[in-house]
């Protein structure tokens, strides 16, 4: 089949971020599939069902931070891929595709390495109790062996989605949690494998997927194709792609820092149980938290692109529109989970115990997901137009200045309750100070300039124009 690469310069600014939102957003969704479902399968288990959604929930630290790791050479070079296709360097663009590829595989065999000999200390130390570390231990040491299948499902789809083809990065991840979904019940449960069912089904589900990226990428028809050439390592464009890749690094990293604290903190406070109520509020979350990130993400290579083409009014047209959707879905969502946060919880397990401690969680946890919806706008905007300093440093502000200190304080004054609080008045400072902050600096700078007109200031945080 002939494919073209998506022009976004042309045509309404709503519908090419629409067009590119939607199949991210539901690849978004399915992409979460890998992880939750394997929960709510595993919460279902007779008798052990919450020690092992329990177990589960300690790996997800390791498991963000291994998807940080794929966001480091994915988001960052995906961003720079779009600015240059925007200003026509297509030998640059594929350049970056193949140096982000290469970058991903050595990581990939290194975060296996590391990580393979590190886990058992390392789940212990996120909080493990004598009755979860054998489920935790069991789940980990499979998925870490499919960690270069995550790494290149996960890293490689970006450059897909670049070029405008976000329904075919859809089928990506549709395929692989396809194969999951039908995996884990007859490996949970027909085969009574357990947890290690759902480490099985993932990576042999991400492996699939990985192989459909790279078919993908590799044919002939493919626009901006992944070549030998490549391959070959720069320097300077490794570390344009790492700068712009930080933010989702931090994120990831950032996100596994605060979980780690969580959980150890809850251990304390609380025990297994609030561990449990963690891994359900941070599995709702993720579903919760996919429909801003799949719009931002599809706003994302519409905004770099017309960027690079210096046509700077359809920038901000873009940046106003995906704002105001993502604000709106914030509302609808803090509705949701103030009415009716012991159905969500039901989802994963029906345990009294866990509902009547996730209800109250749950709500405060949640209470402040506007000001969140904000972070996500305005990190995009600073990802997308190559501002990676300022991505990373509010990657780094909410999560490890604000509200890893903050869990630990209020934990010694509030008990587990101050835990959840932690998390509300981080998405209250950081979002606000995020947004705020890209607006000033971004947007009305921008508002200030005429489309085709050379960038006057802050070039200095911009990846340079083809030197």
């Amino acid at each position: 089949m002939s494919k073209q690469a998506a022009d976004f310069s042309q045509g309404s600014v709503r519908g090419a971020v629409l067009r590119m939102a939607a199949p991210m957003t539901l690849a978004q969704l399915i992409n979460i599939l890998y992880n939750i479902v394997d929960r709510v399968f595993i919460g279902q288990i007779p008798v052990t069902g919450r020690l092992e959604l329990t177990g589960l929930g300690l790996c997800l630290p390791i498991i963000s931070i291994i998807m940080g790791f794929a966001n480091l050479c994915g988001v960052g070079g995906g961003s720079l891929f779009s600015i240059h296709r925007g200003e026509g360097d297509d030998d640059e663009c594929r350049a970056i595709l193949g140096n982000s590829f290469a970058l991903l595989i050595l990581l990939g065999v290194a975060v296996t390495a590391v990580l393979l000999t590190l886990r058992e200390p390392l789940l212990w130390l996120f909080g493990a109790s004598e009755d979860t570390f054998g489920y935790a231990n069991d789940y980990l040491t499979i998925y870490l062996c499919g960690t270069l299948f995550v790494m290149i499902s996960l890293g490689m789809n970006p450059f897909i989605n670049a070029q405008g083809f976000a329904t075919i990065g859809m089928l990506t991840v549709a395929l692989g949690a396809a194969i999951n979904l039908i995996l884990d019940p007859i490996l949970i449960f027909l085969y009574g494998m357990g947890v290690r069912g759902a480490a099985l089904a993932t990576i042999i589900a991400q492996g699939c997927s990985a192989l459909w990226v790279l078919r993908f990428l590799t044919a002939k028809t493919t626009p901006h194709r992944l070549t030998l050439a490549g391959l070959r390592l720069k320097a300077r464009r490794v570390q344009r792609i790492f700068a712009l890749g930080l933010s989702g690094f931090f994120m990831n990293l950032t996100n596994s820092l605060v979980q780690i604290v969580c959980n150890a903190t809850l251990q304390t406070t609380g025990g297994d149980l609030y561990v449990g109520v963690m891994t359900v509020v941070n599995s709702l979350r993720e579903v919760i938290f996919l429909f801003a990130q799949g719009l931002n993400n599809g706003a994302q290579p519409v905004m770099g692109y017309n960027y690079g083409a210096r046509l700077y009014g359809r920038v901000r047209q873009t940046i106003r529109f995906s704002v105001s959707c993502t604000v709106g879905y914030a509302v609808c969502v803090w509705l949701v989970t103030m009415l009716l946060p012991g159905q969500l919880i039901r989802i994963f397990n029906g345990e009294e115990a866990l509902i009547e401690a996730g209800i109250p969680a749950m709500r405060i946890y949640f209470c402040m997901f506007l000001f969140m919806s904000l972070q996500i706008a305005g990190q995009t905007v600073f990802t997308a137009l190559g501002r990676s300093k300022n991505a990373v440093f509010f990657s780094l502000f909410r999560k490890a200045i604000i509200n890893a200190p903050l869990t630990v304080l209020l934990a010694h004054w509030m008990g587990s309750t101050g835990v959840f609080t932690a998390e509300a008045i981080s998405q209250f400072v950081g979002g606000l100070a995020c947004f705020t902050t890209m607006c000033l600096t971004v947007y009305r700078p921008l508002s200030r300039l005429e489309d085709g007109e050379a960038l006057p200031i802050h070039r200095h945080h911009l990846p340079q124009r083809h030197v």
